[in-house]
């Protein structure tokens, strides 16, 4: 099975995150994208972060209503601070029948080469990547190397800081959210203050 991994703190997963997923699942050939849940960096400010298992529950919610999405507690189990590297050498030992792949954003792929053991993910993994209004320019060896693969998929200029902010700004932000995050943050009292 073709697995492409997610990665993102979700917070709040948003209707710009499922577009992407699901876009990824229908027209990538990837049979499952698992989203996984970024655990909170015990050597970094919380802020405006959620618990981990606040984060995984919105994440659950809103996928729920997508056979081919999937959400990943896999890294709350890693030692921390972990790395993409270490996360995929763990999931090829746990699911060796498996094929994992990355998704990430344009952005993303113009800093890969600041990536702890780089090489190694393009040597052993696809990478499928979608665009970004600001993209800048990868390095021209990453650009074209044959893991990478470009996905056409919708331009998403959403982000959780924005709701967050709007949030507390006491902005209606329930077109942004799948419905039952929505409710969950409300319900919750989620990024008032």
């Amino acid at each position: 099975m073709k697995i492409g991994l997610y990665f993102g703190t979700f917070n709040p997963i948003h209707a710009g995150h499922l577009i992407i997923a699901n876009h990824m699942a229908e027209y990538s050939g990837l049979d499952q994208i698992w989203l996984v849940v970024t655990p909170h960096n015990p050597h970094k400010k919380k802020s405006t972060l959620l618990s981990d298992h606040h984060r995984l529950q919105m994440v659950h919610l809103a996928v729920e209503d997508y056979p081919k999405l999937k959400p990943s507690d896999i890294e709350f189990r890693l030692p921390q601070p972990n790395y993409t590297v270490n996360t995929l050498a763990y999931l090829q030992e746990k699911f060796p029948t498996h094929e994992f792949s990355l998704i990430m954003g344009e952005d993303n792929l113009n800093t890969l080469h600041k990536w702890k053991n780089y090489e190694v993910l393009l040597q052993n993994h696809n990478i499928y990547v979608y665009p970004r209004l600001d993209n800048g320019t990868p390095d021209d060896a990453i650009a074209h190397h044959p893991a990478i693969h470009r996905v056409g998929a919708p331009v998403i200029e959403l982000s959780s800081t924005f709701i967050r902010q709007s949030i507390k700004d006491g902005k209606n932000v329930r077109p942004m959210l799948p419905a039952k995050v929505w409710e969950y943050i409300e319900h919750n009292l989620f990024y008032k203050k």
